[in-house]
């Protein structure tokens, strides 16, 4: 019984090893490449438009006509379609005028171009929802093993005190004062786990993946964003209306609607009809062949309501490009700072992070241990230990997710 005990405990934690997945960025974004749901659902949106395209070119299938005799009263015969009887044939084909296929291809081209931009400008914003949580969940867990090592301790420190409250050699309150400490680092700890357990979920999402993703960054990919960059608006701009999908679907949304302008105006145009028919015997000839031709007359539909509503849309969508222009430069201004002040943030204590607080906490716990410190130096030193850890690693957090979203409002990796 013992062994099969056993051998289930080593199945189980073999299973929970399998079900992690450690990875690096470039790992997470190879494989949302290939298997984000968001991004094949979108692609169809390609596909689509390319199909629409194909039919645009396509012209309106000539119309095959026949006449045939149902009844000869003068022979008292039904149909009487022979030498001596009566049968016509005829063929239309509908000839577009004014453009109106020529205009017709170029706006479904330009729909495919825009579709083909949304799809990029889609996974840029889930490019960047991907980096997020691939560093929040990285530095969430540094802290989550900062937390761990301490409550285990503190752990271990109320299960001796109490022994020896128990056996009357320390105070109560130096318990109460421990369980208090150890209460809050769980609180503390509950608000971190809570925002992991949502950040790993979207991960999982983006990644299409059912195991638990544990984010590997080095010194080296965190160190990138350190770097100074100075602040130009017009360079970093000119970079953004280059390399922002989104903006350049302002750009084809005006093509495209004045593509549609021209199209209407096409369309006010009549088409003709051209045929040819083949009559036997009703005509003004036995067996004669003619030639037939067609033309609506515009005398009302003119299609000047068509035509104001596409001119009303393309003066809409020019404006919206103006305001999309001016949000882009707020953006890339609000993004810029929020980097450079999360930069200067991390500076100032970086002195700090290089030396060795695994030390310094030894040093405190064994001192504890062996009484040269009181329990209320100890607790404050933990106390503001396991603060600035937190804090550390929520600094470097901040430098990396404030990079990705300037890369990302630029749509340019400067780092």
């Amino acid at each position: 019984m013992k062994k099969l005990f056993a051998l289930l405990f080593l199945i189980s934690l073999n299973q929970a090893v399998v079900a992690q997945k450690t990875v690096t960025l470039e790992d997470c974004e190879s494989q949302f490449l290939k298997k984000n749901l968001f991004l094949l659902a979108s692609q169809y949106n390609i596909d689509a438009s390319k199909a629409l395209t194909i039919q645009a070119r396509i012209w309106d299938n000539p119309t095959l006509s026949a006449e045939l005799n149902a009844y000869n009263p003068e022979g008292n015969r039904y149909f009487d379609v022979g030498k001596e009887g009566q049968k016509a044939f005829g063929i239309e084909q509908l000839i577009y005028l004014g453009g109106k296929k020529r205009n017709e291809v170029k706006l479904a081209q330009t729909n495919e171009q825009l579709a083909e931009l949304q799809f990029n400008d889609l996974l840029r914003t889930l490019k960047l929802q991907l980096r997020k949580s691939f560093y929040t969940v990285y530095y969430n867990t540094k802290s989550l093993e900062t937390t761990d090592k301490q409550l285990a301790h503190i752990e271990d420190l109320i299960n001796s005190y109490s022994i020896q409250e128990k056996k009357g050699n320390i105070p109560l309150r130096d318990v109460v004062r421990l369980q208090s400490l150890y209460l809050n680092f769980k609180n503390e700890r509950m608000e971190v786990v809570n925002n992991n357990i949502e950040e790993q979920a979207n991960l999982k999402l983006l990644l299409n993946e059912t195991e638990t993703v544990v984010p590997l960054v080095s010194d080296t990919d965190f160190s990138k964003y350190l770097k100074t960059i100075p602040f130009d608006l017009q360079s970093l701009e000119n970079d953004a209306v280059i390399n922002r999908p989104d903006y350049l679907a302002k750009q084809k949304e005006i093509d495209a609607n004045a593509l549609n302008v021209k199209w209407q105006k096409s369309l006010s145009v009549p088409d003709i009809t051209v045929g040819a028919n083949y009559d036997q015997r009703s005509g003004a000839f036995n067996k004669e062949a003619n030639l037939t031709l067609g033309i609506p007359l515009p005398l009302w539909n003119k299609n000047k309501g068509n035509i104001k509503y596409a001119q009303t849309i393309l003066e809409q969508s020019k404006v919206d490009k103006q305001g999309f222009e001016l949000q882009l430069q707020t953006d890339i201004t609000s993004a810029w700072n929020k980097w450079e002040e999360s930069r200067k943030n991390y500076a100032v204590i970086k002195p700090t992070v290089n030396s060795d607080f695994e030390l310094v906490y030894n040093g405190i716990l064994t001192n504890f241990q062996k009484r040269n410190i009181s329990l209320l130096e100890f607790t404050d030193f933990m106390e503001s230990y396991n603060q600035a850890s937190i804090q550390v690693n929520e600094l470097k957090k901040k430098v990396a997710l404030s990079g990705e979203e300037l890369n990302s409002t630029i749509n340019k990796d400067l780092f």
